[in-house]
């Protein structure tokens, strides 16, 4: 256990694993001790992304697990002192349906399929989304878990959990719901933070279905199975950390966010600061921020701007064409872009859904009278510059809404997430917000799955103090051993 809150060496020098749930790739990394110093390590990456069946998108949750696996099994041979605990954390709203012996009945739904228009509709009539808001907190957007649970063609006493607690499930543990995750359902009562009944039964939704929540840093109970019989895996703990990804990212940030924004920059852009109190007005609903719970016990209070996925779509378009696309090429050329057709609104509908991106934002551009973009061999670089344009103009807006909810006026914006690498994006956020902006670290939500299963060492809840000291620490030790 550590000695004290500011990032001593445990007197448990066994390694840790923290798995990281992308929608893009998932990743295992490996936490070893050297001379009392603390080494990160990537073991594994597992590639990811949505997969169209028939007429719905699914997670390729098979793979995912085979991954996990494996980089599990890389972790044992890696740390011959034994694996203290295994932690995940991962994108929210999705979910695993069970059958009675605890294995999925189909693989999970991703939260882009359309099939959730008609359910949202239908809670929409019997609960307005105002007074939904009013009562958890949480934008009401079509992707939440309670959209999806209606949509479902299962019974609704039919169990569930949350993709990253499936997995600590699937490895042994308990069956739960970590409290940073269940927020974000749509189905948690601010007063109590705890499942709402009301909800759950106005809406036809069955309550013993859902998992009990925990905090984050709880046990889930020892990893079991094949993998237990490793001699590194002969005692070790499963940790529920805080298994949203963007808290466990939040967590890595060794600032004081009162006159700090943070912009979680991925496939989604969070953009946000944290709260002690929630901000459940009409206004914070118009706008379209959410109350999402922290490791420490606030509230990531942000909003979701599309942010890496329609260039991932692109990207994935002109591959399939034989136009192959290195990502770090592409943001060095559109820095040479300057004569671009305008700005288009990023969050607009049709770009939230895949396939045909390149068709989908020259019709943005159309709407508005502007010339399109033909769709050729070397106008990539023009696509790129367009959407990182009107993606920082999108958080220039996005940051006057959240001074004005919170009443702050900040100073400084720390990107973390993969577009954290992006400097011509963090270029363009400075000119578009007049603030200067700050690199976090790439791998944060890593770091901060890390931190939460140190502190949660020696405080059950995690002391913020404890969680901070320890990403402090973590995040200058990864510096020096990328």
């Amino acid at each position: 256990m550590p000695k004290n809150p500011t990032g001593d060496a445990p007197t448990d020098l066994r390694a840790l694993v923290a798995i990281d749930l992308g929608a893009e790739s998932c990743r295992v990394s490996l936490l070893r001790w050297r001379n009392g110093n603390p080494e990160i390590q990537l073991l594994h990456r597992i590639p990811n992304g949505p997969i169209q069946a028939g007429e719905n998108l699914h997670w390729p949750l098979d793979r995912i697990l085979q991954g996990v696996e494996d980089g599990l099994r890389k972790a044992a041979d890696a740390a011959p002192e034994g694996i203290r605990s295994v932690a995940v954390d991962g994108w929210a709203v999705d979910y695993v349906r069970l059958n009675p012996d605890g294995a999925p009945i189909h693989p999970p739904f991703c939260y882009r399929d359309e099939r959730t228009v008609p359910s949202k509709a239908a809670a929409d009539a019997l609960i307005p989304p105002k007074d939904l808001f009013a009562q958890t907190g949480a934008q009401p957007l079509r992707i939440n878990t309670i959209y999806q649970l209606l949509a479902d063609k299962v019974p609704q006493y039919t169990p569930w959990l949350l993709l990253p607690e499936y997995i600590l499930h699937w490895l042994g543990g308990q069956r739960a719901a970590e409290y940073t995750n269940a927020t974000h359902t749509g189905l948690v009562d601010l007063a109590t933070g705890d499942w709402s009944p009301a909800i759950f039964q106005r809406l036809g939704l069955s309550l013993p279905a859902a998992p009990p929540i925990v905090p984050p840093g709880a046990s889930l109970g020892k990893l079991r199975g094949p993998l237990a019989t490793l001699p590194a895996f002969a005692n070790t703990e499963l940790i529920a950390p805080a298994c949203h990804d963007t808290a466990s990212a939040i967590a890595a940030i060794d600032l004081d966010l009162a006159e700090v924004a943070y912009i979680v920059s991925g496939t989604w852009s969070l953009v946000g600061t944290l709260i002690l109190t929630p901000i459940n007005t009409p206004c914070a609903l118009e706008s379209g921020f959410t109350n999402q719970g922290e490791a420490s016990g606030g509230y990531c209070f942000h909003t979701n701007v599309n942010g890496m996925w329609p260039l991932k779509q692109c990207i994935d378009s002109w591959s399939s064409v034989g136009r192959l696309i290195d990502l770090p090429s592409l943001i060095a050329q559109a820095e040479n872009m300057a004569d671009l057709p305008g700005i288009i609104d990023v969050d607009a509908p049709p770009l939230m859904l895949a396939g045909q991106m390149p068709a989908r934002i020259n019709a943005q551009l159309e709407s508005q009278g502007l010339a399109p973009i033909p769709d050729f061999e070397g106008n990539e670089p023009i696509f790129a510059r367009l959407l990182f344009q009107s993606l920082a103009h999108r958080y220039a807006q996005v940051l006057r809404d959240l001074e004005s909810l919170t009443g702050r006026n900040f100073r400084r914006i720390t990107v973390l997430g993969g577009a954290s690498r992006n400097a011509l994006l963090a270029r363009l956020t400075e000119q578009s917000t007049g603030l200067p902006v700050s690199a976090g670290h790439a791998e944060g939500s890593t770091i901060g799955n890390f931190a939460v299963q140190l502190a949660a060492s020696s405080h059950q809840p995690p002391a913020h103090e404890a969680v901070r000291a320890w990403a402090a620490r973590l995040t200058q030790a990864s510096s020096k051993h990328p």
